[in-house]
């Protein structure tokens, strides 16, 4: 009988007790970091613990496909990142999918109706002065218009004093798309005379014009009053109780151009306005806060941080405006085309900050702070489906996963012990080994790098479950095919180890290299699926080596499998083994000496 080979090698297979110390230590080892994190269950996805998920789709503007670009579409989902995680919406999820198309999975909890209208809100982010407004419905009224404070030092100064007429003026709540059964109010005087106060327009870039003492051409002045009576026209005829109306109002309209838009008060009215070119752009917002003001007595207000380019532009507009009458003392804070707040100013505000104060409540008001921090993208988006999945269903969904998994694994088993009978021990044993780490690394990736366990993710762990067994197998009739040829248990375990292994590190390659161009090609779902594949493989790699293997040469060394007991599964008569091998021993060779002369 040929005995193993001596080295290095002998020395790791007399030692298995050391491979089967070294995979208890990491099973320990990740089980307490489990419990010392407080995650000890595997994080689940929308599919399974319920919540929204939500695809927006970019839409480039008239010119700009290139906008829509690697570089704006993950600066995009940085944004809505931090504009849904901004609400208190835990472990929500956003990522690309393809080149246009942002996936944002919210799960079941509280804000997650909030995230979901804040997270479609996408366009861009605006400040516009206020050339004129009115209620778009009868029977209303209006309430006063939130004002904005701040100076150069930095301290509070007087607010803004009552210079908007009750009717006329807006809250600081965020725009609502519930339509109103009210029709659109006639024009009043002050909506009459806008196309006289578009020809007066407070914007910076028209002060500048004058400042520089140039006078428009006569082209240019006949080009301006068309505009002017074509805007005129737009705000005459809109009636924002219609949903329709408020979603094309605004429409085209580029941000050095005046427009007509359409927002909500305190009271759920509607109202019209027409806003000059905007002054400030989202991007100069540095950062927004929504802040309870006790001292004041104002409520929850909302302020703001202005980048210094911010801070001199709106210390401009701010200036030019506050020297109107109302409502031309207002500038709009416009989103999605849609008016959210429009505060009214009395001086100007230099000290690059700004406080907003209205009728906020404190989910308003941190709407509003969240919207200002956050609103400014680089590119438009359009909400292509939304797909809610209750609690109720995910749960049943993760009910039928885990009822599916225990089929495969016990028909497995019964496999196992039908057909390899004591070795099936073995076998179990590393299954559930296996099992057991990838639960906890599962549990760990949660926080870790925000892995959840799908619908997919489970099909994963089942189909690994064949994978796992299939090297057991392949270890185990390498074992046999030793004992068939004749050679005891001990010898059969240590030859048919190394060719054993070339299949099982062979195939577990393939599998794996499957999985990591399923995980790279394949965007949403199917990536947790590939991922769950790649990981179960490379366990089923450390598990054979580490804990399969080793375990079975201690056995080999037991009576029971050592002997060939028939329910050993090692049987040498029901494998149909030869004779035993022998060593023969050559008969031997005579030595060489002198030769006799006389025999010679």
């Amino acid at each position: 009988m040929v005995a193993p080979k001596k080295g290095k090698n002998a020395s790791a297979q007399s030692r298995p007790g050391r491979s089967l110390a070294l995979i208890l230590i990491a099973i320990v080892a990740l089980t307490g970091g489990m419990f010392a994190s407080g995650h000890t269950t595997p994080r689940l996805g929308i599919d399974l613990a319920g919540g929204t998920s939500i695809t927006l789709r970019a839409v480039p503007e008239e010119g700009q496909e290139s906008a829509i670009n690697k570089t704006n579409m993950n600066t995009a989902v940085g944004i809505m990142e931090r504009r849904v995680n901004g609400l208190g919406v835990s472990e929500a999820e956003v990522q690309t999918q393809g080149d246009r198309n942002i996936i944002v999975n919210i799960p079941k909890g509280t804000n997650s109706e909030k995230a979901r209208e804040q997270v479609g809100t996408t366009a861009k982010l605006y400040f516009r002065p206020v050339v004129a407004t009115e209620l778009s419905g009868p029977g209303a009224t209006g309430s006063p218009s939130p004002s904005a404070t701040g100076n150069a030092s930095g301290e509070p100064t007087d607010k803004a004093t009552d210079g908007a007429d009750e009717d006329k003026a807006t809250d600081g709540g965020k725009a609502s798309d519930t339509p109103s059964d009210a029709a659109s109010a006639s024009a009043s005087p002050q909506g009459r005379a806008a196309s006289d106060a578009l020809k007066a327009d407070p914007s910076p870039s028209a002060s500048a014009k004058e400042s520089d003492g140039a006078s428009p051409s006569p082209s240019a002045s006949a080009s301006g009053d068309d505009a002017a009576a074509k805007l005129q026209e737009q705000y005459a005829k809109l009636d924002c109780t219609d949903a329709g109306a408020r979603a094309k109002a605004g429409d085209g309209a580029k941000p050095g151009e005046s427009m007509v838009a359409c927002g909500q008060n305190a009271q759920g009215q509607w109202q019209k306005y027409i806003l000059g070119p905007a002054a400030v752009d989202g991007t100069d917002v540095d950062e927004s806060e929504a802040v309870l003001n006790t001292q004041t007595g104002a409520g929850w207000t909302v302020t703001m941080k202005f980048t210094d380019e911010g801070a001199k532009k709106f210390a401009d507009i701010t200036g030019k405006l506050a020297q109107n009458q109302s409502p031309q003392n207002q500038f709009a804070i416009v989103l999605d085309n849609e008016v959210v707040s429009d505060p009214y100013v009395s001086q100007a505000l230099t000290g690059g900050s700004a406080e907003i104060s209205g009728n906020f409540d404190q989910e308003e008001a941190e709407g509003l702070a969240n919207m200002l921090s956050y609103g400014a993208l680089p590119l438009t988006f359009k909400e292509d489906s939304v797909t809610t999945v209750t609690a109720a269903l995910g749960g049943d969904q993760l009910k039928a996963g885990l009822i599916a998994g225990a089929i495969g694994l016990a028909l497995v088993i019964m496999y196992l012990l039908v057909y390899y009978r004591g070795l099936s021990f073995i076998a179990v044993a590393s299954l559930l080994v296996s099992a057991g780490l990838t639960y906890v690394i599962m549990s760990l990736l949660g926080p870790a790098i925000g892995f959840a366990l799908n619908l997919p993710a489970v099909c994963g762990a089942i189909v690994a479950i064949g994978i796992t067994a299939d090297s057991f197998i392949v270890y185990f009739e390498r074992v046999r095919d030793e004992i068939r040829e004749g050679r005891s248990l001990r010898p059969a375990v240590e030859r048919a180890w190394p060719r054993a292994r070339r299949t099982i590190l062979v195939s577990d390659f393939v599998s794996f290299l499957a999985a990591a161009v399923l995980f790279v090609v394949t965007v949403g779902k199917v990536q947790g699926f590939a991922f769950t594949l790649g990981l179960t493989t490379l366990l089923d790699v450390v598990v054979v080596f580490l804990f399969t293997k080793p375990l079975l040469t201690l056995m080999a060394r037991r009576k029971f499998f050592a002997s060939g007991h028939k329910w050993s599964g090692l049987d040498p008569k029901s494998l149909g083994a030869k004779p035993p091998l022998r060593r023969t021993r050559r008969p031997a060779r005579p030595v060489a000496g002198p030769v006799d002369p006389k025999e010679a």
